[in-house]
């Protein structure tokens, strides 16, 4: 009796024992694929949360390095061209910059002989004092023994003679063309009136010797006194 309950407890366990297998393998595979399943979302979802941040760093690199890109670009400097102020300079520093003029005649420079000249010229010839002095010291004459002659002989210290403002004569000089028909001698301007008497002086005076106003006196003038009334002017122009 017992024999018959294990050898038909043995049977049924054989067959139900294949129908309970499968069953409980189903359950555990479908138990595994579920447990896997959620591993790999698990596994994706930290991977794009470990991920996300480096993605973010990675674009705020970016961004900042083309920040600095930018901010690293120096404006151009535009070169600003600065105009030179013009320098004034005073009348003192203008004549610190001219050469210095050579001294030609009584410690003088030409420029200040002709100004003392022309303080002494007056009428038709004043302000000829430049062409008196550069003219008679080119032609060898004493400038003031020049001036002086001219002062006595036409009397432009004050009011030159008609000779000298109808006919532009200095130097009591005769001649053709006659001045208004006469004996004195008529020229076009005063400057070419005061060159051919300075012309005189030299050519008939200071070239054959009478180089002083004593001896220009013997063939100049008749009057004896001549030569002292021209040393007072000659004075008098030095004095100025």
């Amino acid at each position: 009796m017992n024999i018959q309950k294990v050898f038909y407890g043995i049977i049924l366990l054989g067959c139900v024992f294949p129908l309970v297998v499968p069953f409980v393998d189903e359950k555990a595979m479908e138990s595994n694929v579920t447990r896997i399943e959620n591993e790999t979302k698990t596994t994706k979802v930290v991977q794009n949360e470990t991920l996300a941040p480096d993605v973010q760093s990675v674009k705020t690199v970016n961004v900042s390095a083309a920040q600095g890109k930018e901010n690293s670009k120096e404006p151009e400097k535009k070169e600003e061209v600065k105009k030179e102020e013009p320098k004034v300079q005073t009348i003192k520093q203008v004549e610190a910059l001219k050469p210095e003029a050579d001294i030609v005649y009584d410690g003088m420079t030409l420029d200040q002989l002709a100004k003392k000249l022309n303080k002494s010229l007056g009428s038709t010839i004043a302000n000829k004092g430049s062409l008196y002095a550069s003219y008679s010291l080119q032609m060898g004459v004493d400038p003031y023994v020049a001036v002086a002659i001219t002062l006595q002989e036409t009397g432009c210290k004050w009011n030159c003679s008609t000779l000298v403002k109808k006919c532009n004569n200095v130097g009591g000089m005769k001649g053709s063309p006659g001045c208004n028909g006469g004996s004195y001698k008529k020229f076009n301007t005063i400057d070419e009136g005061i060159k051919a008497y300075i012309d005189n002086l030299s050519k008939n005076y200071y070239k054959k010797g009478l180089n002083t106003v004593e001896k220009i006196n013997t063939k100049y003038a008749s009057s004896k006194t001549w030569s002292s009334k021209i040393n007072r002017y000659i004075n008098e122009i030095k004095s100025k």
